[in-house]
């Protein structure tokens, strides 16, 4: 499947998700939607409220959830599975049991002192699938010290892929983010495309622009710019990936694999 391929689907797909269509269509669409996904509407607004596809994928909550007291709580960014956790040893993390990647290659060529300072340290996968909620938040206090959108395709990412398509990660599209935690030690989210993800969206950056004719990396840095724990910071357009990286030591990680989280969930120590 060439990026070519996967990015026309995608874009395809795009099109439809985003055209608002006559009310009574569009009703039918969003419920249908609905239906087929057995999407929890509960902490949203009714399915007949959004004037695309695209507005429904990437509704936000109607109540903000509350966010547990205490910065030395780690909290769940997403509603999404935990699809594999880890250490990272010798540079390397899984995309699933038994299917292990480059996490040189996944950040490519400017993260490189971010790297080396993640042996030993923690990796979590967690997985969105199209029913859920698809906005993400910050999992602790960040500083936010660069940004790369990395181009490549649009493979699904779903658990047949996982186990058997080496370097899913690596092929992808994907939005790699260097953080630091309160006390400056290193902390990395990646975004990761898949097939009918239209966009990825970073709100502290407007000019990424995924599923795009880009077809080299971008890197942007940052001087002072601090996200909140639980802060909001962009969404997918449908289910995709968010992988994360912690320094050894920084975190002491309370999950399981398989384990259905969500946002506001704790899944940890921040030491």
């Amino acid at each position: 499947m060439s990026k070519h391929f996967t990015s026309v689907i995608s874009n395809i797909f795009g099109k439809f998700a985003s055209k608002a269509f006559p009310s009574l269509m569009q009703h039918t669409i969003n419920a249908s939607y609905v239906k087929l996904m057995g999407l929890d509407m509960s902490e949203f607004r009714e399915p007949s409220c959004y004037k695309t596809l695209n507005k429904l994928f990437t509704r936000a909550l109607e109540t903000p959830r509350t966010i547990p007291e205490g910065k030395s709580k780690l909290l769940s960014g997403v509603d999404a599975l935990i699809t594999d956790a880890g250490t990272i040893t010798e540079g390397r993390a899984y995309q699933i049991k038994g299917m292990s990647y480059s996490i040189e290659k996944l950040f490519g060529e400017n993260h490189k002192e971010a790297l080396k300072s993640l042996e030993g340290g923690e990796f979590m996968n967690f997985y969105l699938s199209p029913k859920d909620y698809h906005r993400y938040h910050m999992p602790m206090d960040m500083k936010i010290l660069s940004l790369t959108h990395i181009p490549g395709k649009l493979y699904p990412v779903n658990f047949p892929l996982l186990r058997n398509k080496r370097d899913l990660f690596i092929e992808n599209e994907r939005v790699v983010i260097e953080c630091e935690d309160n006390k400056g030690r290193t902390q990395v989210l990646v975004l990761v495309g898949a097939l009918n993800v239209g966009k990825m969206v970073v709100t502290f950056e407007e000019k990424i622009q995924t599923n795009s004719e880009i077809r080299e990396p971008r890197h942007y840095r940052y001087d002072d710019l601090k996200l909140e724990r639980g802060e909001l910071f962009g969404w997918f357009e449908m289910g995709s990936t968010i992988l994360t990286f912690s320094k050894k030591g920084s975190i002491i990680p309370d999950v399981a694999i398989n384990q259905k989280v969500s946002y506001t969930d704790v899944l940890g120590t921040v030491r």
